[in-house]
């Protein structure tokens, strides 16, 4: 199981570099996503699955799920959407203001 998320976690995140190297601001819009989402997952994983584990010290229960990790995607998922929210809107700023979404600038995407 172990094998099949870092895997996942790591098809996700090559997959965000990829978009984010592309010369098109929509992909590196959806690449910083993909790489916020891979975080997101890794940090949650590193908490530990717990099962029938209340995530507060309560009786004398031997198993306590951490509860951090949970806390820290929840707040890592609402700066990521802000975050996204903010880059769409300079990607279409500056594709109304060039003409183009060209991240570097030139619209055939070569190197000047």
């Amino acid at each position: 199981m172990e094998f099949l998320l870092a895997t996942g976690i790591g098809w996700v995140t090559a997959c965000g570099i990829y978009l984010l190297l592309r010369g098109r601001s929509f992909s590196v819009v959806l690449g910083l996503s993909l790489i916020g989402y891979a975080v997101n997952v890794f940090i949650f994983a590193m908490g530990r699955l717990w099962q029938a584990a209340p995530p507060i010290l309560g009786q004398a229960s031997a198993s306590v799920a951490d509860p951090l990790p949970q806390a820290l995607v929840l707040t890592a998922i609402v700066i990521g959407f802000a975050t996204t929210g903010f880059l769409i809107e300079l990607a279409l700023r500056s594709r109304h203001e060039n003409g183009s979404d060209h991240v570097d600038g030139g619209s055939s995407g070569d190197l000047r």
